[in-house]
């Protein structure tokens, strides 16, 4: 993908800058160019300089991939991103995203290297300034593993819940499990759900969803109150050999009626995805991870209503700029934007939480 031009001298100085791995970088994530994982580091006031430029930049970028935005809208957009410029601080570049409460369903840790500890720290950093209030982490640090066995997923979800126990109040978990190591994957969710933040249930690409393997996974996160995250994808180019699609996740919620599952990325190819997941009542739609196109979380709520619709922003992969963009410049009104960014899975985690009480 080419940068906007506004953008590029940036994205050069940053891949010239000699700095240690990170992977938060809102200008190289926003635009595709999150392979290298670099990050700066920067001071507060240069940081706040540089998402203002990023923000500058995009409104020219939605204008070239989605011309249907009208005159009005760009103008409304240009000009809060030349104010962001202008924010000097920490503290005041939170404020201008209080208007919503926001809760990040999705979000991961960096490489092998430093600690866990020390990850959730730096993601917290950017998140703060963002107004997410808390973050959800899964699969341990990277490299992410597709096929883990069953001391490698004791390894990631040792590193989840040591992110957890370093930022408690503004941090939750997912245990990592696979389909292929059914018992093993059990005996986590035991382990991990005592965990008083782990919430959920996380499942990648070992095997597709549908098949009757993960029914006793299934089966012991719904006795804890935990929800299933389920990434589903639906490639142009094919999916990976065992990587579920939208379809898969439906046929597995068909038999889990009482069971709440979240469908991440809403298959990547949304317009489709939505369409699989409208007639399943207890699957929610995961926004992240995609481009900020005009129409995806309009049509999220067209198709699926407002209170099955969940932000996140998939950091790691993604910026939480791009990510929040969906939904604050989506055509919807305040309240549902509300459920969107933090309502709806902010529910779902609570119930987990509740049974833990209990």
């Amino acid at each position: 993908m080419n940068l906007p031009t506004a953008v590029r001298p940036i994205a050069a100085a940053r891949k010239a800058k000699k700095s240690r791995q990170h992977f938060l970088d809102p200008v190289a994530v926003d635009f595709g160019e999150a392979a290298e994982n670099r990050f700066l580091n920067p001071s507060t006031a240069f940081d706040s300089i540089t998402f203002g430029l990023c923000l500058l930049a995009l409104p020219g970028y939605f204008w070239r991939v989605n011309p249907i935005i009208n005159r009005r809208r760009f103008v409304q957009v240009s000009a809060l991103a030349s104010g962001a410029i202008l924010l000097p601080c920490e503290t005041e570049g939170a404020a201008e995203f209080q208007k919503f409460r926001i809760w990040d369903a999705h979000c991961h840790l960096g490489r092998q290297g430093a600690t866990p500890a020390r990850w959730a720290g730096e993601l917290l950093s950017v998140a703060r300034r963002m107004g997410v209030e808390k973050v959800l982490i899964a699969m341990g640090r990277t490299p992410h593993l597709a096929d883990p066995t069953p001391a490698q997923l004791v390894e990631k979800n040792n590193d989840m819940m040591a992110a957890l126990d370093a930022f408690p109040k503004e941090t939750l978990g997912l245990v990592y499990v696979s389909p292929k190591h059914v018992a093993a994957s059990v005996a986590e969710i035991d382990r991990c759900l005592k965990h008083s933040r782990v919430v959920g249930v996380k499942l990648w690409i070992a095997a597709k969803c549908s098949v009757p393997a993960i029914d006793p996974i299934i089966a012991r996160a719904a006795a804890h109150c935990a929800t299933i995250h389920q990434h589903v994808w639906d490639k142009t180019g094919g999916n990976n050999a065992n990587e579920s699609t939208p379809e898969d996740l439906a046929v597995l919620a068909r038999r889990h009626p009482k069971t709440q599952f979240i469908a991440m990325h809403s298959g990547g190819n949304w317009e489709r995805g939505l369409r699989a997941l409208r007639t399943v009542p207890n699957v929610s739609a995961e926004l992240a991870g995609s481009e900020p196109v005009a129409g995806f979380v309009e049509m999220a709520v067209r198709e699926l209503g407002a209170d099955r619709v969940i932000w996140a922003s998939d950091a790691g992969g993604r910026s939480f700029a791009s990510q929040l963009a969906k939904v604050y410049e989506a055509r919807i009104p305040d309240a549902a934007k509300q459920k969107i960014l933090c309502d709806n899975f902010r529910r779902q985690a609570e119930r987990a939480l509740r049974f833990k009480e209990n």
